[in-house]
């Protein structure tokens, strides 16, 4: 379609505006550079929501317009390209980004180039968030609506993502795992688990990633505080005693529980410190340009959960092998469920200072930023072991269900109420409370109140080496 777009029959013009028709006619995560040889003009960009990595290089002494999905460290000063418009720029020497943006928004951002955009915007959106407060609240239950809307969202999603998926040429035998699980244990990764088990061939295997490090500010804290005659192997362990792997065989439990015909396997990725620094320097350039603290805990934990290789259990007291090795190229996030359905603890507190109008606008920059703060980032991590993360919570449809309802479909906090009769046997906690029932739906009780923790902190890559580090420090 592009070809027949860029085809030298049409005008300058004509090429423009149907070649951008065919791209915002796109959905699903990419970016992409496409050269339209016959009109002399490079597009460039990233899907509205940024889930795949663009940079751009910001040194304008090359003279030259540099993309790639991954910064040269050696050289340049790269930038993330807005995942907020489709960009373009002429090649000819007679044509300025002015005359190729014709009457569309043109910027000049840090580009060696004249560059001209078009707005995602001005394409079918992915919706405006819904800020009628008019209408009558009714506190969300089990046979609230917005619960089965938001299965069939979830489903329709993961059928997109998880059904035929090719095995990889380079392995010799048909493999039985094509999907696994980026799994702490927590209540979003825990969902789509579980559903994609309703998908899914039962001959399908699907593998459950659970990463912890041994972080030594925690391993000599809890040498300080073990107690005489206490057991310093149970105690010390600085893998078993994560958060998120406790959380994790919790829960694999529970779905070995509610789908006993599902192989489910767990994968103990255990990062000891030294590997850890030994990998450093290939995080710090993965995650170029985001250089901040906080970001080198993130992409620690998804550097090697995306890796894969640990110790895998079919069974949660008795491991299978030592130095097990997933064979899944697709790999499922649960990014997406806190900005969506009000996850964080910055939530609740927009709430409880300005109502859901603050509640609303504290989403909506979520959504907004997601593009530049994380996505790009966790791509290229993600994508350096050969896998594909894959978004269920981003499909364009189920956020554009999600923007449009109103706040308290999605989530549990009402004026004035603090317990709810919710249809659980005990009342489920307000943030994300539409998949906290539906995890309940599902079979999965105790997952359903599960506290949300920050994979940093769950994984406990965070402050590996100073107590004193703030997230937002620059990597020194």
């Amino acid at each position: 379609m592009l070809l027949k777009a860029s085809t030298s029959s049409l005008s300058d013009h004509e090429s423009k505006r149907a070649v951008l028709q065919v791209l915002k006619d796109i959905s699903g995560p990419f970016a992409f550079v496409y050269f339209d040889k016959a009109h002399n003009v490079l597009y460039f960009g990233r899907d509205r929501l940024g889930r795949r990595s663009l940079l751009y290089n910001t040194d304008s002494s090359s003279q030259a317009l540099e993309l790639a999905s991954i910064a040269d460290p050696s050289r340049g000063l790269w930038e993330e390209v807005e995942a907020d418009a489709i960009y373009m720029t002429s090649l000819s020497a007679n044509q300025s980004g002015e005359r190729i943006a014709g009457n569309i928004d043109c910027t000049t951002p840090q580009f060696t180039l004249p560059i001209g955009k078009e707005l995602w915007d001005q394409a079918p959106s992915l919706g405006s968030f819904n800020r009628n407060m008019t209408s009558g609240i009714l506190p969300l239950q089990l046979q609230s609506p917005s619960v089965a809307i938001l299965r069939k969202h979830l489903v329709d999603s993961l059928r997109l993502r998880i059904l035929n998926v090719l095995v990889p040429p380079s392995l010799c035998v048909a493999s039985r795992v094509r999907i696994a699980v980026l799994f702490s244990g927590g209540l979003d990764c825990t969902v789509l688990a579980r559903l994609t088990h309703e998908l899914l061939p039962l001959d399908q295997e699907i593998d459950l990633l659970n990463v912890a490090f041994e972080n030594p500010r925690v391993v000599q804290a809890a040498k300080n505080a073990r107690k005489p005659g206490q057991l310093e192997a149970n105690t010390l362990d600085p893998f078993e005693s994560c958060p998120d792997r406790q959380t994790g065989r919790r829960s694999f439990q529970e779905l070995q529980d509610v789908c006993p015909t599902r192989i489910w396997r767990f994968v103990a990725i255990n990062v000891p410190f030294e590997e850890l620094k030994l990998h450093k320097p290939e995080v710090i350039d993965l995650i170029r340009p985001h250089n901040t603290e906080m970001d080198l805990s993130i992409a620690y934990a998804l550097y090697f959960a995306a890796r894969g290789m640990g110790v895998s259990y079919v069974r949660p007291s008795h491991y299978e092998s030592e130095t097990y090795t997933t064979s899944a190229r697709v790999l499922l996030s649960g990014l997406g469920a806190d900005e969506l359905f009000g996850g964080y603890t910055r939530h609740a507190t927009a709430f409880e200072r300005r109502g859901y109008s603050g509640l609303l606008g504290e989403l909506e920059l979520d959504i907004n930023r997601l593009g530049k703060r994380n996505l790009g980032r966790d791509d290229r991590v993600i994508s350096h072991w050969g896998r594909e993360a894959r978004f269920p919570f981003l499909d364009e449809n189920l956020v554009k269900w999600a923007i449009e309802a109103p706040i308290w479909e999605k989530c549990g906090f009402i004026p004035g109420l603090k317990d709810v009769v919710d249809g659980t046997d005990s009342g489920l906690e307000p943030s994300k409370k539409v998949l906290r029932l539906l995890a309940f739906e599902l079979g999965l009780a105790s997952v359903s109140k599960e506290k949300k923790r920050a994979i940093q902190f769950g994984a406990r890559t965070a402050k590996m080496e100073t107590g004193r580090t703030k997230g937002t420090s620059l990597i020194s």
